[in-house]
C-alpha cells in the first residue's frame, strides 16, 4: 500500500489544513495589532478596539518580554512579533507531529532511515 492511498492520508491532510488555517488567522490578527499600534490607531475606534481586544489574550504572555519602541507617536511591539513567531513555531510542530502519525510501508520507512543515516 503506498502512502497516498493510506486511510490516514485524508485526515492528516485535513488536520494540517486546519492547523495552518488557525495559525494563519492568528498571524493576521497579530499583524493587524502590530500595524495599528505602529500607526498609533485610535484605541477607542471600533476596528482598533476589536483587534486589540481579540488579539490581547494571544499577545499577553509576551508583552513584558521586550520594551516597546516609540515611533513617531506610535509604538512598535517587538513582543507581538515574538508572539507571531512562537505561534508559527507551535503550528509547525503540531503539523510535524501529525506527519509522524502517518502510515508508512516498510520499504518507505527503510528508505527514509537510509537517507537520514547518510
Amino acid at each position: 500500500m503506498d502512502s497516498y492511498n493510506s486511510p490516514t492520508t485524508k485526515p492528516l491532510y485535513r488536520g494540517t489544513q486546519i492547523v495552518w488555517y488557525i495559525a494563519g488567522l492568528l498571524e493576521v490578527l497579530l499583524a493587524f495589532r502590530v500595524g495599528l499600534k505602529l500607526l498609533a490607531a485610535n484605541p477607542s475606534a471600533g476596528f482598533s478596539s476589536f483587534i486589540y481586544n481579540v488579539s490581547y489574550p494571544f499577545a499577553a504572555p509576551f508583552l513584558k518580554v521586550f520594551n516597546v519602541t516609540k515611533v513617531e507617536g506610535g509604538v512598535f511591539e517587538w513582543t507581538t512579533l515574538l508572539a507571531m513567531f512562537v505561534y508559527w513555531l507551535i503550528a509547525w510542530g503540531i503539523v510535524r507531529m501529525f506527519f509522524m502519525s502517518k502510515t508508512v510501508s516498510t520499504p518507505e520507512a527503510a528508505a527514509k532511515l537510509d537517507k537520514e543515516n547518510k
